[in-house]
């Protein structure tokens, strides 16, 4: 047993990768508030305690299900300035920082108020937004202490950070870089908590804090205006699924990637019998291919209201077979294809009644686009620089779109119950860590933190290495990566229980309702059940 796991003698659990966040929502829990609740108060500490990874700033996708297995998708994504063009140059990339990749509304606080809403209409729920971000306003406020992840990304970036409007007087006060442990503070943003406490959700988007936001965002010159703000809108969507074994998986729809996650586990079906052991060059092979096809064909994805496309087509049996019956047991397709970066939080709660929540809240980059909106303390995620500037492009740039999405938090079905909650920090990671992870859980039977412990891979440049090699962790074995040298895949070992390799988190529930689940080693957080009073 570790800081990072709890045993199935609970019926309710939270987990994130902070555990002052899990905390917050395991009080939730305890005092007998819904998942939906649970996660509301997690996701507001995080946007104090990890705000290199997420915040109000930027978005939030959410997978819930009541204990009936009655499953949508709440889509808290911004959409695009309807001024965004004026800053865009036709076959020009959209910058990755700064004012002009603000093109794009955060849509996460209206988030949190929508799940909020579903969780009192039809799970009982009595709490209110206020309460439940009265704890992340007192992190703010009074300190935190400061987390080895934020000073890794923080360090990472030090180079950079001096370019970023406002960043520096906010993370680096008086001009020095924090040290892990050192107690945090975030003024500004404790004061657009408490207006959002007072005056509620939309006064990110329609009030005095919408004001200050636009004012501050204007003043750098990010083309997002009050009037952008105030069209900011969650949606509730149906879910996409995919028949895995004996569970259902279920991912949100276009224009996310989790189209990405089941096309990847529908080619894994599709090769049949797993007459292959866990860990061996087999396994990673065959996922990493199946991988490979799947992300051939996710330049399709975009939002729906602006494409024709047929999503569905994506998940047809035939499809999945052919692209099954196209990889080589032992021969590597080649993969020069670009890698989207991104960082993000996964979150995740079940209650003592069955509800359940998979959440990922994300600026998109560490530290989004680094713009500070004004004395808000808020900051901007860079989502809009996942548009492309070819306007024949599916995600070409369009006023009023939503971007392509690489957040896709994850839910499984048992018999029609909720089985299974799981989600990964990692942008183009995040399919790849979700199928190692789902076939260990499925497949071959490994318990939460073991499936989580064990090596992972990552295929494609990231930010420190910009070949387009497989990174394995070097804890994978030399048998493993010989045989995969030998089958052509260009790798490169990376440490163990490597920050490349994801924050990823798991709650798996059993059929008599108790919960086992556990939070990536490689993280600060942990997995905290409870059973309520």
């Amino acid at each position: 047993m570790t800081d990072h796991q709890t045993a199935p003698e609970h019926r309710a659990m939270v987990t994130s990768p902070s555990t002052a966040a899990s905390e917050a929502g395991a009080q939730v829990l305890r005092n007998g508030g819904t998942a939906i609740e649970a996660v509301v108060a997690t996701a507001a500490v995080l946007a104090v305690t990890y705000p290199h990874f997420c915040g109000i700033g930027g978005d939030a996708v959410w997978m819930v299900s009541d204990n009936t297995g009655k499953v949508q998708s709440f889509l808290g994504i911004g959409q695009a300035a309807e001024k965004g063009g004026d800053t865009i140059t036709p076959g020009t990339p959209i910058p990755l920082r700064g004012p002009g990749s603000t093109l794009t509304t955060a849509c996460t606080v209206d988030s949190w108020q929508h799940a909020l809403d579903h969780s009192a209409k039809n799970w009982g729920g009595t709490k209110s937004l206020s309460e439940l971000i009265t704890p992340a306003i007192a992190l703010a406020e009074n300190g935190f202490a400061i987390s080895p992840s934020q000073c890794f990304w923080l360090d990472f970036r030090k180079e950079e950070i001096a370019n970023w409007p406002g960043f520096m007087d906010v993370f680096t006060p008086n001009a020095r870089m924090p040290h892990v442990g050192e107690t945090f503070h975030l003024p500004h943003l404790a004061q657009s908590l408490k207006r959002i406490a007072e005056f509620g959700a939309r006064d990110f988007y329609e009030g005095g804090l919408a004001d200050q936001i636009a004012k501050g965002l204007s003043a750098v010159g990010s083309p997002i205006t009050k009037a952008d703000l105030a069209k900011t809108r969650t949606r509730t969507v149906d879910a996409v699924s995919l028949d895995y074994g004996d569970v259902t998986l279920f991912a949100p729809p276009a224009p996310t990637q989790g189209l990405a996650t089941l096309m990847t586990m529908g080619v894994l079906r599709e090769l049949g019998q797993k007459d292959w052991a866990e860990g061996t060059a087999d396994h990673y092979h065959l996922v990493v291919e199946a991988i490979k096809r799947a992300f051939l064909k996710r330049d399709q994805i975009a939002d729906p209201a602006f494409t024709r496309t047929v999503f569905a087509a994506l998940l047809d049996h035939a499809s999945l077979a052919a692209d099954a019956k196209d990889i080589s047991p032992t021969k590597a397709l080649d993969w020069p294809h670009p890698f989207r970066h991104g960082d993000t939080v996964f979150l995740a709660a079940k209650d003592a009644n069955g509800n359940c929540a998979s959440v990922l809240q994300s600026t998109y980059f560490d530290w989004g686009s680094g713009v500070v909106a004004g004395d808000t303390g808020i900051v901007w995620q860079n989502r809009g620089a996942a548009f492309s500037t070819d306007a024949t492009h599916p995600n070409a740039f369009a006023p009023g779109k939503l971007p392509f999405y690489t957040l896709n938090p994850g839910m499984a079905l048992k018999g029609g119950k909720p089985h299974l909650l799981y989600g990964t920090q990692g942008a183009d990671g995040q399919p790849q860590t979700l199928a190692l992870l789902l076939t260990r859980l499925l497949d071959f039977g490994l318990s939460p933190l073991e499936a989580l412990t064990k090596p992972r891979f990552l295929l494609g440049k990231t930010f420190s290495d910009t070949n387009d090699s497989l990174k394995l962790e070097v804890d994978a074995g030399d048998d493993v990566f010989d045989e995969l040298a030998a089958r052509g895949h260009v790798l490169r070992a990376i440490e163990q229980q490597s920050a490349l390799a994801g924050q990823a988190g798991i709650i798996r529930i059993d059929d008599d309702g108790f919960v086992e689940g556990a939070h990536d080693p490689r993280s600060d957080g942990r997995a905290i059940g409870v059973n309520p009073v």
